[in-house]
């Protein structure tokens, strides 16, 4: 394992100590548990930013964008079929009000 060594202002050293105080973990362990969630959240962010730059691009594009209207059309009728057969299969009247 590879150590490095950082400047922290008093303030963060402060809570950093009280944190592992509370858990009774080392500071150490508490700052690597913090880089990782950093790390895997900006990881995250940036995968979000491309799959809605995919997705916007895909709505830009007319053929691309029926293309996936018709695509999701045909799974949403395909899946709704297998829950109304699933629900008769299991004597539920899908056709009930069960919001009563």
């Amino acid at each position: 394992m590879t150590a490095i060594s950082l400047r922290l202002p008093d303030e963060i050293e402060t809570r950093l100590t009280r944190e592992a105080g509370l858990e009774g973990r080392p500071r150490s362990e508490i700052a690597r548990a913090a880089i990782v969630e950093y790390l895997e959240r900006r990881e995250k962010e940036r995968f979000m930013v491309e799959l809605v730059a995919a997705a916007q691009a895909l709505a830009d594009d007319p053929e691309a964008r029926q293309e996936a209207l018709e695509i999701a059309n045909d799974l949403v009728d395909d899946g709704l079929d297998a829950i109304i057969a699933a629900e008769r299969a299991a004597g539920i009247d899908p056709d009930e009000k069960w919001w009563r």
